[in-house]
């Protein structure tokens, strides 16, 4: 379940989203979802929060996010070049949403390769700009047991999120997020 602290984040995350007048998805693999229940946990979420994209399989990345099949075998699921890519395909296929964030990893207790140990979670965010969508990835490696690795890649993107509309505060713009929803049954 979501802790308290986790949706005090993804509360902030979604103040941040608000003021910007941005609407946010996410595309989850290595959390299945996650991300999204601890914005969802948050009442009003509707009015930031437009979807998420559960892609845990390569083929789902491929069809729902147009994730390259040659980054795939280039890189492996588990890697930045996926997770902007990931990110980016949440942006190309939600016009509405103005930033995206992306997880990728190996939570554990196996599914390590040379290189790619448990725990190494691979974030990518995407942003929509007038110039047309940016984005950036970082990878981090998280201990713990798999429950573990799954929190802690949830907090992270959530303050990479934050972090990034923060950092963006001075020239955010451009499409507004709805006043209002009619999906806020789904609060």
């Amino acid at each position: 379940m979501i802790d308290r602290d986790l949706r005090a984040l993804a509360g902030e995350f979604g103040a941040a989203l608000r003021a910007a007048g941005w609407l946010s998805a996410t595309a989850e693999s290595c959390t299945g979802g996650l991300v999204a229940g601890a914005i969802t946990s948050c009442p009003g979420s509707s009015q930031w929060f437009e979807r998420g994209f559960v892609t845990y399989s390569n083929v789902a990345k491929i069809e729902q996010l147009r994730v390259s099949p040659d980054t795939l075998e280039r890189y492996g699921a588990v890697s930045e070049e996926t997770a902007m890519e990931m990110a980016s395909g949440v942006l190309g296929a939600v016009p509405a949403a103005r930033l995206a964030l992306a997880t990728t990893g190996i939570a554990g207790p196996g599914g390590a390769t040379p290189g790619k140990p448990v725990g190494m979670v691979c974030f990518g965010i995407a942003r929509r700009a007038a110039s047309g969508i940016t984005t950036r990835a970082v990878t981090k490696v998280f201990d713990g047991d798999r429950e573990a690795v799954r929190l802690a890649a949830v907090r992270f993107v959530l303050q990479a999120g934050l972090d990034d509309l923060k950092r963006g505060a001075s020239h955010l713009g451009g499409a507004r997020a709805p006043a209002e929803s009619s999906d806020d049954a789904n609060d």
